[in-house]
């Protein structure tokens, strides 16, 4: 494996750590600024519309860019937005440099999956897009409890300037580590990658990336008030029950890693199912504390193990699209990502409890389902090139 892909993995952890960071800051941050509570929560909702956006529009932007230079664009402008937020004394100026690091995060991502399939061998190609990709489990497991910890000794401030200081050594090593054959591909033109992008294959694989995370997020988003007041496990126990999670998606990560290639149905299509019948489980048990600390493990894993695969088969089934492919995916996981809790806050919002995010993660899963058997009904499978 080149060295680059974890490189790759490296930037990429210091984005997602950027992107969940402020769920543990975003009181301190209210405080400093002098703004509500309500108000600073948009700093997380203006980086989600920014990653959604921003993935296929920067991608397409950059498509005529050598891609080692639209890495360092990406992770540079990225470096500089967190230096501004970092000394930022007005909550319009942080919320301006979230919205500059969202686009600029889902630019790098974007490009970066579409490099790392012209760097490694079509073989192991599930393999490097896991490894990219996990550096945002790393993040959940290390970089957000991380956050949480600086910010309670140092202020919010100090997460910021962390994310700067792991994107340094990144920027360096991409310099030094893409190779000029990752740059010296041939282009294709836009209209010709949105036709790749329109296959129903294709099609059926990104809606399906959109259902996984959806579910996910929508039970993940409110995991902590969840473990406090259905498992009542205690406020102190919600960041290791996170870093659990994390955990259970860095497991995950290495699973489509090592199947993603050779059995990517499999994966998918076992995945899916377990993925179902474990938020049905989680839900009857959910009082329990070890068989929510299980579970939660389980769904981790089995959710990246399912989703990075996803991505995998997006880029191998749209070839000719190797930089709208890795927006377009992108876009599908955070689209999904802003779908979920947006499914559970109103299960919350109608009185139905804490727990109801839960179903409404299997039902989103069944979603997933109903999407592929239609598909299959009209000759369409995960992996027939049509």
């Amino acid at each position: 494996m080149p060295f680059a892909v974890y490189i790759l993995g490296l930037a990429t952890f210091a984005q997602g750590t950027s992107e969940y960071m402020l769920s543990g800051l975003t009181p301190d941050i209210a405080r400093d600024l002098h703004v509500s509570i309500p108000l600073a929560g948009t700093l997380t909702s203006v980086f989600a519309v920014g990653m959604i956006i921003g993935a296929p529009l920067m991608a397409a932007v950059s498509m005529r860019w050598p891609r080692r230079r639209a890495l360092l664009t990406f992770l540079f402008v990225f470096f500089c937005s967190h230096v501004v937020s970092a000394v930022a004394h007005s909550f319009w100026v942080l919320l301006a440099m979230r919205a500059v690091g969202a686009v600029t995060n889902a630019g790098f991502l974007a490009v970066g999956l579409s490099t790392v399939t012209v760097m490694v061998d079509p073989n192991i190609r599930g393999r490097a897009t896991s490894i990219l990709l996990s550096g945002v489990t790393v993040a959940c497991v290390v970089g957000v409890p991380a956050g949480a910890i600086l910010g309670e000794f140092w202020g919010w401030r100090s997460a910021f300037w962390a994310v700067s200081i792991v994107s340094m050594p990144a920027m360096v090593a991409i310099i030094r580590s893409v190779p000029v054959v990752a740059e010296a591909t041939a282009h294709a033109s836009a209209s010709q990658e949105i036709r790749a992008l329109k296959r129903p294959q294709v099609v059926l694989t990104l809606l399906l990336a959109a259902s996984v995370n959806a579910a996910t997020f929508c039970t993940f988003t409110y995991v902590a008030p969840l473990v406090v007041h259905v498992t009542r496990m205690g406020q102190s126990w919600v960041p290791a029950v996170l870093a659990l999670f994390g955990l259970g998606a860095f497991m995950g990560a290495n699973i489509a890693g090592r199947m993603a290639d050779a059995r990517p149905l499999q994966v998918i299509e076992i995945g899916g199912v377990a993925l179902l019948l474990g938020w049905i489980t989680f839900y009857f048990v959910a009082t329990n504390m070890v068989a929510t600390l299980v579970l939660l493990f389980i769904q981790g894993t089995l959710w990246f193990a399912v989703g990075s695969t996803l991505v995998a088969r997006v880029l191998e089934a749209a070839t000719e699209a190797p930089m709208l492919s890795g927006g377009f995916s992108t876009a599908a996981f955070n689209v999904g990502a802003a779908i979920g809790p947006l499914v559970g806050g109103l299960a919350i919002d109608e009185g139905l409890g804490y727990r109801s995010p839960i179903w409404c993660s299997a039902f989103l899963m069944a979603v997933a389902f109903v999407v592929m058997g239609v598909f299959k009904r009209r000759d369409v499978s995960l992996t027939r090139q049509l």
